[in-house]
């Protein structure tokens, strides 16, 4: 009898070798045998793309051959799938990806800036040449919450996505509570640590994190990823003393992404948040992410783990490398593209309790003038603080019963007009988790 002949090779093509296309090389190096096991053939890089080739990067990549712009992977007859890891919603990384689709080439990336501005173009786009394009790595980093959504909750009407999706305002957010340092310190911190991204407001403008929002929502609800759609606020304003006197009364603050279908539409929102000290979110320290997903089979469940990073990152990139090499191919978000719905954006309306910062002058009756404002909102006082202050003016926190962000924001407007509150004051939601 002759031989089985031995199952070809999947050749890749990487395009961008920072630190999650080395980290990606490194892994196939160094595990060979492990994913040709898992994957029922060989899985081997044949060409590479950056723009610096001199650069040290402590891997050895003599071995394969280097183009000089990112497109030209598409072209190769020796790449199967193009791995995008040249990031940014347009120029190169688009390009490839486009012209990949064309040739007949899968894709994986870890682009959520450009799925997420992109995304129902691009996977129509794949589907129509009956290829695919894989994107664990673009969503919470080693966290294979994307598999998770597609695969082993197909079953489940979600209900529900929120989570804890950027690193470094998590980072910023606990370092500032431990360390009791301002924010202005912690985000200069975190700069020379190499935490923050190029424009740092994709970080703490909670625009990242958005992207990541948006690409959740659609395949939890079967939509075109909105991303426009996505109410954002970062966490630039959140002070240390909201951070130190939230614990005080049992929260802890984070930038919290919230995805649900309502009666009137698609709520998406990114925004500081207060959460239960005792809560799986408000335990969540440091760079870590976390995502909770509610079906209504399944309940609530809960993914935690590293965001960000090399081995991370690479890893959630080579499981859809494998899902390939063994012939899985399925629709971009889960179902086809073409199925999905155009969302019709809303406010979010959804009642929650708030917590309000205010700063009052020493004046007979400011206490009853914020009560007077908070009542003809038709918001109730669940709980109330009042700090002593040198200067006079003392800090006030109010914790609100369930209220419309309808109300809130009317009270906002009007509390500044009562002539006993000093500076601007804060609110902020508090998420039931």
């Amino acid at each position: 009898m002759s031989p089985t002949p031995s199952p070809a090779p999947l050749r890749l093509g990487i395009a961008g070798l920072g630190t999650v296309g080395i980290g990606v090389v490194k892994i196939i190096q160094n595990h060979p045998d492990l994913i040709a096991l898992r994957s029922g053939r060989p899985v081997r890089i044949t060409a590479i793309c950056a723009r610096d080739r001199t650069r040290n990067r402590d891997a050895d990549l003599s071995g394969y051959a280097w183009v000089d712009q990112a497109r030209d992977l598409a072209l190769r007859d020796d790449v199967d799938v193009v791995v995008e890891l040249i990031g940014g919603d347009e120029g190169p990384a688009r390009e490839l990806i486009e012209l990949a689709l064309d040739q007949g080439k899968d894709v994986v990336t870890a682009n959520k800036a450009l799925l997420a501005v992109h995304g129902q173009a691009l996977a129509e786009r794949a589907e129509a040449q009956g290829r695919t394009i894989r994107f664990e790595a673009a969503v919470a980093g080693g966290i294979p919450v994307i598999k998770a959504m597609t695969e082993s909750l197909a079953g489940n009407r979600i209900k529900r996505v929120m989570g804890v999706m950027n690193g470094t305002c998590n980072y910023i957010l606990t370092r500032m509570q431990s360390a009791g340092l301002p924010y202005e310190t912690v985000f200069e911190e975190a700069r020379r640590l190499g935490y923050l991204e190029a424009d740092p407001t994709l970080d703490v403008g909670g625009i990242d994190a958005s992207h990541k929002l948006a690409i959740l929502a659609s395949i939890a609800f079967g939509t075109q990823v909105a991303f426009e759609g996505v109410e954002i606020e970062g966490i630039e304003r959140v002070s240390i003393d909201d951070i130190s006197r939230a614990a005080d009364m049992g929260y802890r603050i984070k930038l919290l992404g919230v995805a649900q279908m309502t009666g009137r539409g698609l709520e998406q929102r990114m925004s500081p948040c207060l959460v239960p000290c005792d809560s799986p979110l408000g335990q969540l320290e440091g760079g870590t992410n976390m995502v909770v997903i509610e079906g209504d089979a399944v309940g609530q469940i809960v993914l935690r783990g590293a965001g960000a990073g090399e081995g991370p990152t690479a890893s959630a990139v080579l499981s859809d490398i494998v899902e390939l090499a063994r012939g899985v191919r399925m629709p971009v978000f889960g179902q086809p593209a073409t199925t999905l719905d155009t969302p019709q954006p809303a406010r979010t309306a959804v009642p929650a309790a708030y917590y309000l910062r205010l700063t009052l002058a020493d004046k007979p009756g400011a206490l009853a003038k914020v009560a007077t404002v908070l009542g003809d909102a038709g918001i109730s006082i669940d709980r109330m603080r009042q700090y002593g202050h040198a200067s006079g003016a003392a800090p006030v926190l109010i914790v609100t019963h369930k209220t419309t962000p309808e109300a809130i924001e009317h009270a906002m407007q009007a509390l500044p007009r009562t002539g006993v509150v000093e500076g601007e004051p804060v609110e902020l939601r508090i998420e039931e988790v």
